[in-house]
């Protein structure tokens, strides 16, 4: 999926920068950002954001519906470009066709991974099928360390199978949790998990103590390590847990999505589809886009690619955690 907001901001991948000790559980809002078109869909964007816009290597979150494409047209997003980073597209309800230059041409359907590397430049598109009547899940960007940040175009399909917690069930499509392990290869340390959690019930789930953690609601009453989260917000716990509780006191089933990782120690600029380390990285990611070069082309899609945004008169600067 693009960032196609017309006015793409310069955000830090980094943590907060207030000073202090931070909260048990830091509580992340999201803001609604339509993707542009006529019948805008609209996500709402947890990540990045200016009070925390990292959890490990994982830099932008959007989460979606449940969106009646009947009414809204559902996702039609035009060739666009990535660099330096890998999109993870992962659904609830729905079926989105996928293309992209590396020849790739996939469908991605609820409780199947589909992760691309855009590593030195891809472009893709993502178009929900006719069959579709409900669109919603999420789509997940994971910023590549510099020394892999022009790695070769990838694509990966997995579909996890589901593994029993006591008290829910869990989809690991990266990393490990609760004893299972995705074959999925990263290029940093990651965790990647669809929860479900009973009406009433506590999982508790053993972490690594060197990951920070963000777990994503899309349903349920939820208290994670004890802070109330309500649906479409993100609890972050900093590194240094060995156990991660969440609760569900709502009657009916909750669904999560809990990322994870070390600390990403790099500086890093991010900005529309491009994530660099210095402001002409990302001009000359914008110039080769523009200009037809390096991203390749994607076929089998009936229209034009997206234009790149214009670049803000202040250069760009690089960004980092704060200590």
């Amino acid at each position: 999926m693009s960032n196609t907001e017309a006015h793409p901001v310069e955000l830090s991948c980094g943590g907060p920068s207030d000073a202090g000790p931070p909260p048990v559980v830091e509580v992340l809002t999201a803001r609604e950002v339509p993707l542009g078109g006529p019948r805008a869909m609209t996500v709402r964007r947890t990540l990045p954001q200016r009070a925390r816009t990292l959890i490990g290597a994982w830099c932008f979150a959007d989460h979606y519906g449940p969106d009646d494409v009947s009414s809204t047209g559902g996702m039609d997003v035009a060739p666009h470009p990535h660099t330096g980073l890998q999109t993870v597209s992962w659904l609830f309800s729905g079926e989105i066709e996928h293309r992209d230059s590396l020849g790739s041409h996939a469908l991605v359907r609820p409780g199947e991974l589909n992760l691309m590397t855009g590593g030195h430049g891809i472009s893709h598109t993502e178009v929900s099928t006719p069959r579709t009547t409900l669109l919603h899940g999420v789509q997940l960007w994971v910023a590549l360390p510099d020394e892999h940040r022009d790695a070769p175009r990838d694509f990966q399909h997995y579909a996890p199978a589901p593994v029993p917690l006591d008290g829910g069930a869990a989809r690991v499509f990266l990393g490990t949790l609760a004893g299972d392990t995705s074959p999925v290869p990263t290029f940093t340390p990651l965790l990647g998990a669809e929860l479900s959690v009973d009406p009433g019930a506590t999982v508790r789930l053993e972490a690594d103590p060197l990951f920070e953690h963000g777990l994503l609601v899309d349903t349920g009453d939820i208290r994670f390590d004890g802070t109330p989260l309500a649906p479409a917000e993100m609890g972050y716990a900093a590194p240094g847990r060995t156990t991660l509780t969440v609760t569900n006191a709502g009657p009916e089933a909750a669904r999560l999505v809990l990322l994870g990782g070390p600390p990403f120690g790099e500086e890093i600029v991010m900005w529309w589809n491009f994530v660099g380390r210095t402001h002409d990285d990302i001009v000359q990611a914008r110039e080769d886009w523009m200009k037809g070069s390096r991203f390749g082309e994607v076929q089998g899609y009936d229209g034009a690619p997206l234009p790149a945004p214009e670049l803000p008169n202040a250069p760009l600067k690089p960004r980092g955690r704060a200590r």
